[in-house]
């Protein structure tokens, strides 16, 4: 019997919501960007994302039922972001999604936005099951998980200071590129060439580090600012690239896997992504979600609630927003 899940996201300034047919299937996945609403402050203010998730979730909602052509009666789970995230936005969606459970008497489940990002590669790839290797790269994360099932993961490395997209942002306001930071410095960087030497972090373990060519790139700048911008991003994205890669191949060699996924808004990044391929020429299987799927979206949170719901992980109405959620919790 096809079960099909309503998954809410609202962790920080997208709101959506998204119908999922067993776990991969997208029949809609609406998304209500803020991101010209948030540009003008140079990064996403929270009181202002909350005020305006408000007025979206029910609307996003309402569409994203229409075009998967389902009615909310036939609704089998309602999957929602609870953590991490913005205290104030989370708890639009948990409320909401809350008040529909309530209302309609359907399970609710509690999603973590992380493993909502990992779930991003079984709707782009339908081949794919666990055991693989995820490494989760967005503004506020940086992850190299072993995905041992659909629901059990274990953290192998994570960054001591800085989220590589957090770095990729802030090279990009100092530099003068404006927010979102990423998708420019990418832009750029294909105009410029890898030829300034910047620092790179090693741990004797899987942990990675990016305060250090951050702040290597933002000390250059100041003292140099007629210094090659595109030549600045090129570079920095390469020793970026090249630490995530190093660890990845570490942990993939170590646990003898050989699938590995990229999920999380900077895995849409496109030379990362090109690095990544290369991998395959050593017999390695690389896999990504489509960029609509890297971003946050509410079709990776019903797809991760899918497979909770398989091994009846439910939550009751007095489930809260937790903004410092663990990905092991």
């Amino acid at each position: 019997m096809d079960i099909y899940t309503l998954g809410i996201e609202s962790s920080c300034d997208e709101t959506s919501a998204a119908i999922v047919k067993n776990g991969r299937e997208v029949l809609s996945n609406v998304i209500h960007s803020q991101i010209d609403i948030h540009e003008q402050f140079g990064g996403v203010v929270p009181e202002i994302a909350s005020r305006n998730h408000v007025d979206a979730i029910s609307k996003v909602v309402q569409e994203a039922l229409k075009i998967a052509g389902i009615p909310m009666e036939r609704i089998d789970n309602i999957a929602c972001t609870y953590g991490p995230g913005l205290v104030g936005a989370l708890l639009v969606g948990v409320s909401y999604a809350k008040g529909l459970s309530y209302s309609l008497n359907k399970p609710l489940i509690p999603t973590n936005h992380i493993h909502g990002h990992i779930a991003a590669n079984y709707i782009s790839h339908k081949d794919l099951e666990p055991p693989f290797l995820c490494l989760v790269i967005s503004g506020g994360h940086t992850h190299l998980v072993h995905i041992k099932n659909y629901t059990e993961f274990e953290i192998l490395g994570k960054t001591r200071d800085d989220a590589v997209g957090e770095a990729f942002d802030k090279v990009a306001r100092v530099i003068g590129l404006g927010y979102p930071g990423g998708p420019k410095v990418d832009k750029l960087a294909k105009e410029g060439k890898p030829n300034i030497e910047l620092p790179k972090t090693k741990f004797d373990n899987l942990d990675f580090s990016f305060s250090g060519i951050k702040t290597a790139v933002i000390n250059l700048h100041h003292k140099n600012p007629e210094v090659n911008k595109a030549d600045l991003c090129s570079s920095f994205e390469k020793v970026v690239t090249e630490e995530l890669i190093e660890n990845t191949l570490k942990a993939a060699k170590k646990l003898k896997i050989n699938k590995i996924a990229l999920a999380g808004g900077v895995s849409s990044n496109t030379y990362i992504r090109c690095e990544f391929l290369k991998l395959q020429e050593k017999g390695y299987k690389i896999y990504y979600p489509e960029p609509v799927l890297c971003t946050d979206n509410a079709a990776m949170i019903a797809s991760s609630g899918y497979y909770q719901s398989l091994e009846g992980k439910y939550a009751d109405l007095s489930l809260n927003a937790v903004p410092n959620l663990k990905i092991n919790d």
